[in-house]
This record gives C-alpha cells, structure tokens and sequence, in this order.
C-alpha cells in the first residue's frame, strides 16, 4: 500500500511538473514572438541605443525576480553566460547589414538550437549529460526544429513604401537597416566591403552569434551541476535555475553598457540616440525579460534538451502569424501554405521532444 502510495505521488509530481514546464515554455514562445512588436513602428538606427535600452529593461526585471526569490546567493559565474549572449546579440546590426535578415535569422537560429541542446545532451564544456527516456524522439524533435527555421526562409514579406500607412509596416524592417533612410545617413564600414567578403563575414558573424546564443545557459547548467557535488566551489549552489536570473541578466546589462560606452567613444561621444524608441525599446525589453525567466523555468523543469527544440522553434510563428493577422505584411496562398507547413513542423517537433521525456 505504501509502495503504491509512493509511486502515485512521484507520478503525479512528475506530471505537475511538465505541466508547470510545457506552460512555461509555450509563455516564452509567445513573448519571444511578440517582444519587437511594440517598436515595430519606431526606427532604432543601428541598434546601439536600442539594445542598451533593451538591456536596461531586462536587468530591471531581473532585480524584481531577486527581490521575489529573496535575494539568493549570486554567482558571478553566472554573468558570464548574460555577457556571451549580450556579445552575440550586438553582431545582429553586421549580419543584417551583411547577408539579410532571412538568411542571418535562419543560421542564427539554427546554430543557436543546436548548440543549446547538443551541449545539453552530450554534456559539453564541463556539464553533465541530460538524459531523456525516449533519446530517438528528442533527435528527431530537434531536428524537426531545425528544419521549421530553413521554412521560415521562405516566407516572404510586403515592404510598403514610404507613403504606406504605418499599419503596413513590417515587423522586421530589413529595409530600414539597409539603407539610409533616416537623418543620420553616413556611410557604414559594410559598405566598402565586395560581395563576397560581407557573405564570409555575415555567414561567420551569425554562426558565431548562435553558438553564443545556444552557449548562454552553460554556467548556470554547470552551477547547477557542480553544486551537486562535494567538494567544489559551486557545493550547494541552488538547483532552481530562477535564483541565477539577476546574476544572468546583470551580465547582460554589464556587457550591453561597455558595448554601448565603446560606441560612444567610437562615435566621438556624437551617438546616434532615437528619444521615439525609448519606451517601445523598455517594453520590448521586458517582455524578453519575463520569456527568458520563462526559459529558466522550463529548463528546470523539463531540462535544456526538451525546452531548447521548443523554445527556439517557436517565436519564428508566433512573429509570422503577427505578420499575417495584425499588420498585413505576410500574404498570398503560397506564404499561407508555407506557414502551415511551418506549424505542422513545429507541432511534430515539439510533441517529439515532449514525449521523449515521458
């Protein structure tokens, strides 16, 4: 009787717990997806003053968590993880300007999926291996994953001219990083480079960035699983991956200020600051912020290698159906079948990563 007892309650944790972790992530994919839509409308240059600003909004987010969690302890480690996401995020102005937003996003995000679960999976830089019970379903999920990115490629959106309304205008201007459209219309160093050095240098540059991306959780992963042991500096670190979310984003923000006091310096202390994109970029920020605790959560309660397919594949149809619904800018039969193939990927993706939990 007891045995029984036992084993239903370690069922009904273990189902209480994939609850709280599938919710989590279906969160972080709905905010990844959603959180540039408040500066949609805005212009943010070339994305120095923005990301700062973004980084701000996230490191004041990130104290509200410690606050909550009670202030646990803070492990400088953690920050390293926030500066090597804050390092690859600042490359996205060059690969824009280099090899396009399609086709930095589609290597971005793949690189970024797969070195987030493969590091997981096989216990890469020092963590331990996370295992699943059904390892052949968690391969094909990832790969499924993959694949919806190479989709999105596909997908094609309407760019208004200038005299179109601002309902019109697309979620990811492209155009608008390209050209020089704005006051501030000097040259940019990616301009003097020939076709096939600024492929070489964005191919590179959005690789780079998500192996940076993907890598990001690494210290805390390795907190966490060093504090499992005895005799480490790290023994009796917590296991609740929220407790490193302010040590996390205070690299962010750390990382993201020194980036933005080089430009400056680099600018002749003349930077190019947009004063229309300072709540849009906060608000962004936040809802980033809120997506990537979500993160922390799933990762707690499903492990890496289960929310890292999930998570990364989302937001691309989550920003497309925006696209489609609200502002307009994704239409025709064949970006409508695209996008449907694009979901039906992504649910078989992800229900093969949920079951290979199970």
């Amino acid at each position: 009787m007891n045995s029984w007892t036992e084993n239903n309650s370690s069922v009904n944790s273990n189902g209480t717990d994939l609850t709280i972790g599938f919710t989590a992530s279906a969160i972080a994919v709905f905010l990844f997806g959603t959180n540039f839509v408040p500066v949609k409308k805005f212009d943010t240059g070339d994305g120095m003053f923005f990301q700062w600003i973004l980084c701000a909004a996230i490191w004041i987010v990130s104290l509200v968590v410690n606050l909550i969690r009670n202030s646990p302890r803070f492990w400088p480690l953690a920050m390293v993880g926030g500066s090597v996401w804050a390092t690859g995020n600042i490359t996205v102005v060059p690969i824009v300007k280099t090899i396009g937003l399609g086709l930095g996003l589609l290597i971005w995000a793949s690189f970024n999926l797969l070195t987030g679960w493969a590091s997981s999976r096989f216990g890469w830089f020092g963590i331990d291996p996370e295992e699943v019970s059904k390892p052949i379903l968690n391969y094909i999920g990832a790969g499924l994953s993959v694949l919806s990115t190479i989709i999105f490629l596909f997908v094609k959106s309407e760019v208004q001219g200038s005299s179109a309304s601002l309902e019109a205008t697309p979620l990811l201007r492209e155009r608008s990083v390209n050209n020089s459209e704005n006051i501030y219309s000097d040259a940019s160093w990616v301009d003097s480079l020939s076709p096939v050095r600024k492929r070489v240098i964005g191919f590179t540059l959005a690789v780079v960035a998500g192996i940076f991306y993907g890598s990001s959780f690494v210290p805390v992963l390795y907190i966490k699983d060093h504090g499992r042991r005895n005799g480490t500096v790290y023994t009796g670190a917590s296991q609740f991956d929220l407790d490193y979310v302010f040590a996390h984003f205070s690299g962010i923000f750390l990382t993201s200020t020194i980036y933005f006091l080089i430009y400056c310096a680099v600018m002749k202390n003349k930077p190019k600051v947009y004063p229309e994109a300072i709540i849009p970029g906060f608000v962004a920020g936040v809802l980033w912020a809120i997506a990537n605790c979500c993160w922390f959560i799933a990762n707690h309660y499903l492990s890496a290698v289960v929310s890292f397919p999930i998570i990364t594949a989302g937001p691309g149809f989550v920003a497309a159906m925006w696209g489609v619904l609200v502002f307009k800018e994704i239409k025709g039969l064949k970006n409508y079948l695209l996008l449907s193939v694009a979901f039906c990927v992504i649910l078989a993706g992800s229900l093969s990563t949920a079951f290979s939990k199970i």
